[in-house]
């Protein structure tokens, strides 16, 4: 078998296209994350926290060209600081900790679909019924 017919038998095979479709979906559900959480629950967070703008909160290293301070870190990077980007830092958190537990949830969802039902009981009668069996047999 030639490389490409094994390439081709891979390339076709199930898990090749449900990979290929995983990567683009997640790399979709990324960019939907990001917006949750930036343009929606930051700012709510901001608003609780009492208007803290948790994007450019940010600790200057080292002073850029021009002089402190900077009213933002885009400011800074503009400068040529070198920050130290904690607010950048608390999104990302806060954005794995949102995929994580959508993701929780998903994997929750897709086991108990794939578990096999549980058995019913076996009625009181029914037991009974085989302990008169099982001593008789004796």
């Amino acid at each position: 078998m030639g490389m490409m017919q094994e390439f081709k038998d891979f390339a076709v095979k199930g898990n090749a296209f449900d990979l290929a479709v995983g990567v683009v979906i997640g790399a979709a559900f990324g960019k939907i994350i990001d917006s949750l959480v930036s343009d929606l629950i930051m700012p709510i967070i901001a608003l609780v926290t009492g208007g803290v703008d948790y994007a450019n909160k940010f600790m200057v290293l080292k002073a850029g060209a021009t002089p402190e301070p900077y009213a933002t870190l885009e400011a800074a990077k503009k400068a040529g600081a070198v920050t130290w980007n904690y607010g950048s830092f608390i999104t990302a958190i806060v954005m794995f900790l949102i995929i994580g537990f959508v993701l929780f949830m998903i994997v929750k969802r897709l086991n108990a679909l794939k578990a096999p039902p549980a058995a019913p009981e076996t009625p009181e009668d029914v037991k009974l019924l085989r302990e008169i069996r099982d001593s008789l047999k004796k």
